[in-house]
């Protein structure tokens, strides 16, 4: 699969196209030699051939006939090896002079130059080999064969093609080679990119895109990269920091506000006026506890860790939430189901623990409809404690999942409920610090609402039964290995 996922990668295929590019280049210029290297061997044995016909011509034109076949016979005596290839015959083909004693087959009608080979349709008793000859007529009737062995000249070309091939191959082969770790080596600093683009996107927004130090392209972009990151962070803390600033500054006279509204609740004797009071003083308290949530989000994202971590038994402290909050679901007639897992146990802070079990059951029966389900579940998956709720409720949509953990956003369907927005938020913060994740999906894939789950996964300590045993398991290898008789010490205590 890794390697599949190199192939795919732009550089690998940019390396491959330089590739094609390269090996076409080179077949063309191989190409080009092997024309110009075999073009001059063939015109250089035309020419031995052609020098050859001249000087028979010249023996021909000064001793007659009778002189052509001597100094044929004489050639053919002092060659032979038979290089070169002589035959003439009469116009009926009989055979005069020459080192072959048949004309070459489908040659009779023709003139000019031909390719055949030396065997025995020619009456050649040696290995075969190949020949390349000119025919021409000579007065009287004459047919003259002049011609020259051309066997080591095709070995030689076929050596050549063969050379020609390998090279094509080694070529293609270093190519894509050099494609594939020049890709590599591209792809492992994309990869580091991307990784780190990942976690940044994760949260982890103190982190920063490494560099080489060779202040290439890519050293280029990583620190443009983080230089867009650092303004992210610095608007990001601005924005925190005026409204963290706002909810610490306004925190004070607004309680200052709601107890002078509370003493006029108490001090008025009208009715309505009373109940505006009221109201009043319930604004005022949803004011105050947005401004708190609001302070806690920014002290436990400041902090990014609690001093007060402890062993935590989660089932416990799920079931102390759940006996608080199934009143409030009997009231809307809800179905409040628990699935605790005894034993699940995590290292944190009950107190931040306990805010983030509440808010998250809160939720539930709050976006769940009369005689709705809610579902409350703890349960250990090998080195993961999972605490999880579910209700049929209105749900998030996929496009909005990422988004429920900013503050004061609200999904669409649920701006007319009670709420500020905040407590997925804490949320988020409290499963931060205690290094959990988050996942958010839907209880029913196929119903309308589809209703939400929340799964926080959390680093378990030992579940208690494994510790339990694992401790009678060492006690009784240690009865079982020690002395029967008990130890002094033993006896004291």
């Amino acid at each position: 699969m890794k390697l599949l996922s190199q192939l795919r990668t732009s550089s690998f295929q940019l390396a491959l196209l330089y590739m094609v590019v390269f090996a076409t280049s080179v077949f063309l210029l191989l190409a080009f030699i092997y024309w110009r290297t075999a073009g001059f061997m063939t015109a250089q044995t035309d020419e031995t051939i052609e020098a050859e016909i001249a000087g028979l011509a010249e023996q021909y034109r000064g001793r007659g006939v009778n002189g052509l076949i001597t100094i044929i016979r004489e050639r053919v005596a002092r060659d032979p090896n038979a290089k070169t290839i002589y035959l003439l015959t009469t116009e009926d083909f009989l055979k005069l002079a020459g080192n072959i004693e048949t004309w070459p087959e489908g040659s009779r009608s023709e003139s000019g130059w031909i390719n055949f080979t030396l065997s025995s349709a020619v009456d050649w008793t040696g290995p075969e080999r190949l020949a390349r000859a000119r025919i021409f007529e000579v007065q009287g009737g004459l047919r003259l064969l002049v011609g020259r062995d051309v066997d080591e000249l095709t070995s030689l070309k076929r050596v050549i093609e063969t050379a020609i091939n390998w090279g094509m191959g080694i070529t293609l082969a270093l190519a894509l080679l050099g494609g594939f770790l020049m890709s590599r080596s591209t792809t492992r600093r994309i990869e580091i990119i991307n990784t780190t683009s990942r976690r940044i996107m994760n949260g982890h927004l103190s982190l920063r895109i490494p560099t080489r130090g060779t202040e290439d392209d890519f050293d280029q972009l990583a620190e443009n990269l983080n230089q867009m990151l650092d303004r992210i962070v610095y608007l990001m803390e601005g924005i925190r920091h005026v409204s963290d600033s706002i909810a610490h500054d306004l925190r004070t006279p607004l309680t200052r506000l709601r107890n002078q509204l509370e003493n006029t609740l108490m001090s008025v004797d009208n009715d309505e006026a009373r109940e505006q009071a009221g109201r009043a003083v319930a604004e005022a308290d949803q004011l105050l506890a947005t401004f708190n949530a609001l302070l806690r989000i920014a002290r436990l994202e400041t902090k990014g860790s609690s001093s007060d971590m402890r062993r935590v038994s989660l089932d416990e402290l799920v079931s102390d939430a759940c006996e608080l909050y199934e009143a409030l679901s009997e009231d809307k007639e809800q179905v409040f189901e628990q699935s605790l897992e005894a034993g699940v146990a995590i290292e944190g802070d009950r107190d931040l623990l306990f805010q983030m079990i509440s808010n998250l059951i809160d939720n539930a029966i709050k976006y769940t409809p009369e005689h709705g389900t809610i579902g409350v579940a703890v349960r250990a998956e090998g080195e993961t404690a999972v605490f999880e709720v579910r209700d049929s409720g209105i749900g998030v949509p996929d496009e909005e999942k990422d988004q429920v953990f900013q503050r004061f956003y609200r999904v669409g369907k649920s701006r007319s409920l009670p709420g500020n927005g905040l407590g997925l938020s804490l949320v988020s913060a409290v499963a931060g610090i205690h290094k959990g994740e988050i996942v958010l999906s839907d209880t029913y894939e196929q119903e309308q609402p589809p209703g939400l789950t929340v799964a926080v996964r959390m680093p378990a300590i030992t579940r208690l039964r494994k510790r339990i045993k694992a401790t009678y398991a060492e006690q009784s290898a240690d009865s079982a290995g020690g002395d029967t008789q008990p130890s002094t010490e033993a006896g004291n205590t």
